[in-house]
């Protein structure tokens, strides 16, 4: 079998956004939330369920499911594969924004029902801080009592999940894992539960239309040139080239890299990018290089 890569396409909205994959998000949540009282998830509506989705020039970077629990809680998930600048704002107005649009005019604010922002970050965002999964809310700064758990935000730091799967204990590493490792994997892993192996089974490319996979690989393609060009333009340590990588997209970024003599950079690069099985027309797109010296690269691997 081969799966889609959930970190980079609109399989996250596929797999937990879909009108038939309550029990999938139910599992997926009581494994990663803690909830005050060892609350427990048993029922939620999915809002927007998941349609083809439209790219729109390739210029967004996440996708989001959205439901409403048994308590009446409102939740976001985001998956983010590109950090950016203002994007902790960006995760906090949209979840303020989502906490106040449940009033009409005229309504009592006692009708106001919690937000949980769940975001999936492919990226170290607090690298100062070792935690996988990040929970915050509102409080006192003082004696750190709460003043309110009407807004949570939800961090999950991807880079930070190295296990294999001769480690999975939990359900949660077993999610986790699932959504780090589905694109390079081609068969289920042992021991998952019903819902894991359920998501499995719709993230398996064979499920998709053709539509939709050149989509999800258009996509894919499009966030492996993005990422190359912010890492090669950060690597030569200018805020310039970083922007112009940014805006204008891998090729200048590889013009700043050749000229800073990055050629190490380069050759990791063809490395990683073959690991996680990208074609090499997509590696010569973000490299610059030659089939022939791509080849010579990846012999290394062996």
């Amino acid at each position: 079998m081969k799966f889609l890569d959930i970190k980079t396409d609109f399989a996250l909205k596929k797999v937990f956004g879909s009108e038939d994959s309550e029990d999938i998000l139910i599992d997926f949540l009581n494994s990663i939330i803690r909830f005050e009282n060892n609350h427990k998830i048993w029922n939620l509506a999915i809002v927007d369920p998941y349609n083809i989705p439209m790219l729109k020039g390739m210029k967004d970077t996440y996708v989001d499911v959205k439901a409403e629990l048994d308590d009446n809680s409102h939740l976001i998930i985001e998956m983010q594969v590109l950090n950016h600048e203002g994007f902790e704002k960006r995760i906090l107005y949209n979840a303020a924004k989502k906490y106040s649009a449940q009033l009409k005019k005229g309504e009592d604010y006692h009708l106001l029902n919690p937000v949980i922002a769940l975001t999936i970050a492919d990226f170290s965002l607090f690298p100062e801080q070792p935690d996988l999964i990040s929970q915050y809310k509102l409080l006192e700064k003082q004696r750190l009592t709460e003043y309110s758990d009407d807004i949570e935000l939800i961090f999950i730091e991807l880079p930070k999940f190295t296990k294999a799967e001769h480690e999975l204990q939990s359900i949660q590493d077993k999610w986790l894992y699932f959504i780090k490792n589905a694109g390079s994997l081609e068969f289920v892993p042992k021991n998952s539960n019903k819902e894991i192996e359920k998501a499995y089974q719709i993230a398996n490319e064979a499920n998709f239309s053709e539509e939709e996979l050149e989509l999800q690989h258009r996509k894919r393609d499009w966030v492996y040139i993005q990422k190359s060009s912010i890492e090669l333009a950060s690597k030569a340590g200018r805020e310039e080239g970083l922007q112009e990588g940014l805006e204008k997209g891998i090729e200048q970024g590889m013009e700043k890299g050749v000229e800073q003599g990055r050629d190490e950079v380069t050759r990791k690069i063809v490395l990683n990018l073959t690991k996680e099985k990208v074609p090499i027309a997509v590696i010569k797109t973000v490299t610059g290089l030659t089939v022939d010296t791509i080849e010579q690269i990846q012999k290394t691997l062996n």
